[in-house]
């Protein structure tokens, strides 16, 4: 059921984005874009990036991504370089781990390079699936406004030991896309997963140390490089050269704790969602010059200029990223529980029904059972076969000086009792055998909620509890067993009595001296008398036995919906805390109001249906349906009721078609009462909504000292420049700002997001530097290689 409610959430969340029915629009990437993902750490990260590229890019489509890893057990390559499993955009590379390699070889990381460079038809094999990439890339001709550049964004993990290969892998690659673009833009995302590294930290810290003195070194003005790494068809090896320039256009490092040393809620998710914002604001496609030149155009050469120190060195960048919008998950949640909460309130205040409606809906009511009773009795009439029934030859005379039961006796011996007893008493008691009372009043409950919507599993508990002046049926029943039980008795009592009367005191026709006419007369009275009685009698016997079978029945009739019952409500409580826990997932502020504010809103559309369609059309089955029917079937097919509903009926509606910021507000000040003066003004819930973007888009790495001598920021906004939340953001700290502000104008509702550039810094000034390179200097001392190439030849420990 969590995987159902999650997919609905998530799949009402992703349309909200798109929001194509309010004309929003996604953005469209000028240049062909790569990602090549370095090292099996950065697996993860590839299918949330391409999901982020799917909903926010257009031409998503077209966007091309590398995955180079390792193989355990040195599996060839040419196994695993074809179009990979999950997209035909994603393609896959694996090398072989060294012979000697794996996590307990103390030069695990040197060997992976030696190995690079000794087996040349694996150096082949990646010749061929770069160029298949390149291929494909001009497959997208029309996908692209320009093919004059490519924009290349390397991905990997500082501790992941295959980015000791980055240079080689990098340069390849941008001397084989330079042979179909005029220039390629090559930039570097190195991230750091601290929370990771809890049990094997000081190995994780030595690599992660190494990778980032070396990453100094590519970015140094002098670097150079010069490797044969293009392999021809034949065999034959082309040098790729570097020129001394840094290697990488910027190096953004990101880790999973901010700058304030605080780990997000989102984890990596946040690093995702600032790698795709960095290649749309450096690789955006222009739709707007009128927006787009409002203010703070992204300037990749001015901002490359203003990280640089008087020296020449470069310096890295990092970012944060923050977004405040419509909480499309919760809300979905929320509407969802309300609606089956709405439903269960109609379920249980159904229309009241007095004793007999209720009698009736079960087929209890005294005409049905009577007419059950007959249908059960065999005829009254197959008693006149004892009128002809053979009898001992007694004279009237001596019938006389007897009571009817003496009289009985010396006729007939037990032969009226057996007769009475084989063709009446066992049949009455094999049909009662045969009889499921609970299945007929099943049955009987199935046609009743057909034909009365107010009749549900709730009533029915109600009505069949054991609980007196509640439980109206059971107590109905046991009154008529009891007034049965006492009529019985009576009936027996007088038909005993009877028995004792005198055969002459009876009131039958007799003739003088017609000894044998006065036997069969009495005969036919006494049949039709003392048998009729009997037969009487046993209809109250059989009425009795029914009744006592109903009332069986209706205890069985009250657990089995008492089940269903509290499978309703288990489901109601279910589906309240998935709600309460996805709403715990957004901020405070931003989930703020959700139960009461939508609570209002689905009550209102659901009593806008009802007015329009009539009473009880969420019970028919093109709606959620009988909720007392389906649930015999589980909660399945009801969860996927409901949310046909919700995304059909509710989520559609007006209330729903707001821009963020008018549904915010809206949700701000809906327990506010009418005459209170403290309605949050427009205004105010702007300010709070620019403060939470400032704080929580910190940028994600630590820094030793926060205000670095070379601190450069500039901060954008992505969202709709027409809205006034944005309008508000361009205007507020105007005169106090000293970082660059920019917009990229999106057109869209839901709503807006900010993305926080902050560079400068150098690889002393991180504190994951410092804090390993004491692992990386004990680990060195201790045998441990972590290099390629010389040591001597990277900078100087700082």
């Amino acid at each position: 059921m969590r995987e159902i409610l999650r997919e609905y959430a998530a799949g009402y969340a992703k349309s909200e984005e798109q929001l194509t029915r309010m004309g929003d629009d996604q953005s469209v990437i000028h240049y062909p874009e790569v990602y090549l993902f370095i090292g099996d750490k950065t697996a993860t990260a590839i299918e949330p990036i391409m999901e982020i590229h799917d909903r926010k890019w257009e031409n998503s489509a077209s966007v091309i991504y590398f995955h180079v890893g390792m193989e355990q057990g040195g599996r060839h390559a040419s196994e695993s370089t074809q179009a990979s499993k999950a997209s035909a955009r994603l393609h896959q590379y694996r090398l072989p781990w060294p012979e000697t390699g794996g996590t307990a070889s103390k030069s695990m990381r040197k060997e992976l390079h030696r190995n690079f460079y000794q087996d040349l038809h694996l150096l082949s094999e990646l010749n061929q699936a770069i160029r298949r990439l390149s291929h494909q890339i001009s497959d997208y001709g029309r996908s692209y406004s320009s093919f004059d550049r490519i924009h290349l964004s390397i991905i990997t993990r500082v501790d992941d030991p295959c980015n000791v290969f980055i240079p080689e892998i990098s340069l390849l690659a941008e001397s084989i896309f330079q042979q179909s673009f005029k220039s390629v833009q090559m930039d570097l995302y190195a991230l750091i997963n601290e929370g990771e590294q809890i049990d094997s930290f000081g190995h994780a810290s030595s690599l992660g140390v190494a990778f980032l003195r070396e990453l100094e070194l590519m970015q140094s003005r002098t670097y150079s490089f010069s490797a044969p790494l293009q392999v021809t068809e034949d065999g034959l090896t082309i040098p790729v050269a570097h020129p001394p320039s840094p290697l990488f256009d910027l190096v953004y490092v990101l880790s999973d704790k901010n700058e304030r040393g605080i780990t997000g809620y989102a984890g990596m998710q946040d690093i995702y969602d600032i790698i795709c914002h960095v290649g749309l604001l450096k690789n955006r496609k222009q739709k707007e010059e009128t927006y787009d030149g409002i203010r703070g155009i992204y300037n990749n050469t001015s901002f490359k200029s203003n990280i640089m120190t008087e020296s020449g060195r470069q310096g890295f960048v990092s970012a944060g990223f923050a977004r405040v919008k419509r909480p499309n998950e919760p809300i979905a949640l929320t509407v969802l529980y309300h609606l089956y909460r709405g439903l269960l309130r109609r379920m249980k205040s159904g229309a009241e029904s007095g004793i007999h409606e209720c009698l009736s809906y079960f087929d209890l009511d005294p005409e049905a059972v009577a007419a059950r009773v007959d249908r059960m009795l065999p005829g009254a009439e197959h008693l006149e076969g004892l009128k002809g029934m053979m009898s001992h030859p007694v004279s009237y005379a001596g019938l006389k000086q007897m009571n009817i039961r003496e009289a009985e006796a010396a006729l007939f011996g037990e032969g009226c009792r057996q007769f009475f007893h084989s063709n009446y008493e066992q049949e009455i008691q094999k049909r009662l055998g045969e009889m499921e009372a609970s299945e007929e009043l099943h049955v009987a409950i199935m046609r009743a909620m057909n034909g009365h919507r107010q009749i549900g599993c709730y009533q029915i508990v109600e009505w069949t509890a054991d609980n007196a002046g509640t439980g109206i049926l059971l107590e109905a029943v046991r009154s008529r067993i009891r007034d049965l039980r006492s009529l019985l008795k009576a009936e027996q009592d007088e038909l005993d009595r009877y028995y004792e009367e005198s055969v002459e005191s009876q009131p039958f026709k007799r003739l003088l001296f017609r000894d044998k006419q006065n036997v069969r007369q009495f005969i036919r009275y006494f049949v039709g008398v003392v048998y009729q009685r009997r037969y009487e009698l046993l209809r109250l016997q059989t009425e009795l036995a029914l009744y006592r079978q109903y009332e069986s029945g209706l205890e069985q009739i009250h657990n089995h919906y008492k089940q269903q019952v509290n499978r309703l409500d288990q489901l109601e409580l279910e589906l309240l805390e998935t709600a309460k826990s996805s709403i715990r997932t957004a901020d405070d502020y931003i989930g703020q109001n959700l139960m009461e504010y939508y609570g209002l809103v689905t009550e209102e559309l659901m009593q806008e249906l009802e007015s329009k369609r009539g009473q009880g059309i969420f019970f028919e089955e093109r709606y959620v349906g009988n909720l007392s029917i389906l649930t015999d079937a589980g909660t399945e097919p009801i969860l996927a009721n409901l949310i046909r509903v919700c995304e059909r009926d509710l989520l559609t509606a007006e209330p729903f078609v707001q821009t963020f910021e008018e549904e915010l507000l809206r949700r701000a000040n809906v327990t506010i009462d009418y005459h209170n003066k403290q309605v949050l003004a427009k205004e105010d819930l702007f300010k709070v909504l620019y403060r939470m973007l400032d704080e929580h888009s910190v940028p994600l790495v630590r820094l030793l000292d926060y205000t670095q001598e070379h601190r450069y920021e500039e901060k954008y906004f992505f969202g709709d420049a027409d809205s006034e939340f944005v309008r508000y953001a361009i205007r507020a700290d105007e005169a106090l700002r000293v970082y660059k502000l920019g917009i990229v104008h999106e057109k869209r509702s839901s709503g807006v997001e900010k993305l926080n550039l902050m560079g400068g810094f150098h690889l002393e000034d991180l504190m994951y530097y410092r804090n390993g390179r004491t692992y990386y200097e004990t680990y060195t001392a201790n045998g441990y290689e972590f290099h390629g190439i010389e040591p001597a030849m990277l900078p100087e420990l700082r």
